[in-house]
Formats: C-alpha cells, sequence, structure tokens
C-alpha cells in the first residue's frame, strides 16, 4: 500500500494588495452639499476635508471618486496628501436638477437683499460770496480787500502809460473777482451801522449779565460769610492753643524744645496772632 507524504513545510501565502486608492471616509453624497459647492457640469466640487475645489474621476461609472490631491502650491517637494483623496461620490443629482438648485439658492439670497433705491441728496446752489464772508467780515477788511484786488488786476485798474495806477475802473468792467469785492464792500458798508448798533447790543447785554452775576455772588457770600468767618475763627484759635500748649507743657517731665523748635513755634504762634487779630475786626 502506497504511503502518502505530508509536507508539513509552511506555506508562503500570497498577500493581499495595499492599494492607496482606498479612503477610509464614508462615501460622499452629492445633495448633502450646498449647490454653490457643486459643479456637476464641470465634475467638481469642495472637498469637505481641505475646502478646495476637486475633481471627480470618472463622474459617470459605477464608483466615482475624488482624484487624489493636496494642498499645498505645486511643485512642493514631498506633499502631505489630503485624507479625502479617493473618496467615493454618489452623484445622486443630474445636472439639471444641480442647477434648478443652484438657481433657487441665488432667488432667496437675491430676495434677502435691499432692494430700496437710496438717492443722493441734492446739491445746492452756491452761496454768493457776501454771504459766505459778509458775516465775517466788516466793511473795512472788505474795503482793504477791494483796494488790494484793484490795484494789483489790471482788468479793475485804470493805469497810465508808464503803468502807474491812476483810479479804480468802472464796476462793469470789471473782472468777476473785482465785481465780487466792490459788491461785499458796498453790502458791509451799507450793513456797517446795524452791525455796530447790534454789537454795542450784544457788548451792553455782556456787561448787564456779568454785574447780575457778580450781584448775585455778592448776595450769596454776604449770606455765608459770618459762619464762615467764625469757622476760620474757631480754627485759629484752637490752633493757636495747641501751640501755646506745646510752648508751655503741663507735666514737668516733658521733652524740651531745641533752640531752632522754639524759634519755629513761636513764628508760628506770631502769624496765628495776626490773623486772629485779622479776623476779630
Amino acid at each position: 500500500m502506497p504511503t502518502r507524504t505530508r509536507d508539513l513545510t509552511a506555506q508562503k501565502r500570497p498577500r493581499r494588495a495595499r492599494s492607496r486608492a482606498i479612503s477610509p471616509l464614508p462615501p460622499l453624497v452629492v445633495s448633502s452639499l450646498k449647490p454653490h459647492e457643486v459643479d456637476l457640469a464641470y465634475s467638481t466640487l469642495v472637498c469637505p476635508t481641505c475646502r478646495t475645489w476637486v475633481p471627480i474621476n470618472a463622474p459617470h461609472s459605477s464608483r466615482p471618486r475624488l482624484v487624489p490631491h493636496h494642498t499645498e502650491k505645486a511643485g512642493t517637494d514631498d506633499p502631505v496628501r489630503c485624507p479625502g483623496s479617493h473618496r467615493l461620490v454618489d452623484v445622486n443629482l443630474t445636472v439639471d436638477q444641480w442647477f434648478r438648485r443652484l438657481e433657487e439658492g441665488l432667488t432667496q439670497t437675491n430676495g434677502r437683499r435691499s432692494t430700496r433705491v437710496i438717492r443722493k441728496p441734492k446739491a445746492g446752489s452756491v452761496p454768493a460770496v457776501m454771504q459766505i464772508v459778509g458775516g465775517t467780515v466788516d466793511d473795512r477788511t472788505a474795503r482793504k480787500l477791494d483796494e488790494a484786488h484793484v490795484r494789483g488786476c489790471s482788468v479793475c485798474s485804470i493805469r497810465d502809460k508808464k503803468g502807474d495806477f491812476l483810479r479804480p475802473a468802472d464796476i462793469t468792467v470789471r473782472c468777476k473777482d473785482g465785481r465780487r469785492l466792490a459788491q461785499l464792500a458796498a453790502h458791509t458798508k451799507r450793513l456797517a451801522p446795524a452791525r455796530r448798533l447790534a454789537q454795542l447790543d450784544r457788548e451792553d447785554g455782556n456787561d448787564r449779565r456779568a454785574w447780575g452775576l457778580r450781584l448775585v455772588r455778592e448776595q450769596q457770600w454776604q449770606n455765608v460769610s459770618e459762619p464762615v468767618a467764625d469757622a476760620d475763627l474757631r480754627r485759629v484759635r484752637d490752633t493757636l492753643a495747641a501751640l501755646i500748649q506745646t510752648l508751655n507743657p503741663r507735666t514737668a517731665d516733658a521733652p524740651r524744645l531745641t533752640d531752632w523748635e522754639h524759634a519755629d513755634l513761636m513764628s508760628a504762634i506770631t502769624l496765628l496772632a495776626t490773623q486772629e487779630e485779622q479776623l476779630t475786626r
């Protein structure tokens, strides 16, 4: 009877192919993404892991995936691959459905925006020179401005053959600035008496107001002057009594003052005595 020999040596088992083209992340459903994060017309979408636009490899096949990608710049040495590479994609929307969802999102966004028309304010008419500086320039300043312009302008002055100034030209032949300065001088000259009278009234009113405030303060001080004087007198007398007690201690074993301390104490007592005499007058 033939015997069968059994090879007891362990055989080398074929290894399973370890491929990097497999992602441990769950499949990515296109309908769960926002419409603006998907572009089915060009088969691209935003990778949820690295937030970059990534193409879909074989979008019409049975197992579409995200192409391998990384977030570094092109040409970087040893770039780190994104964990979302080779992730399965579930394309459960057609191009028409995706485009319809995108249009609905844009319509809602436009509806939230304000369509109110904010008109620009109308520009008012430019005020005249007299209205601009008429309240800040007096008649003397306006006259000096007019004279300085007339002497320096060849249109607003009449000169001899040598170019020396003779007299101002008529207002009808002056330049634009010359006419405005002449009108300003005439305007301020016409309003000068009323302006001086208004200024005198304001100064008189200010003087009366200041005089009334001074009288009110004097009356208020008269109401409290006697209590304040009594308080000052009591304070001076108390301080003077304390200094005299320090100068003449009651106990015999009290520390004696030095010559400098005695002189300073006598000066303070003299000053307080003078203040008491002034307050009792």
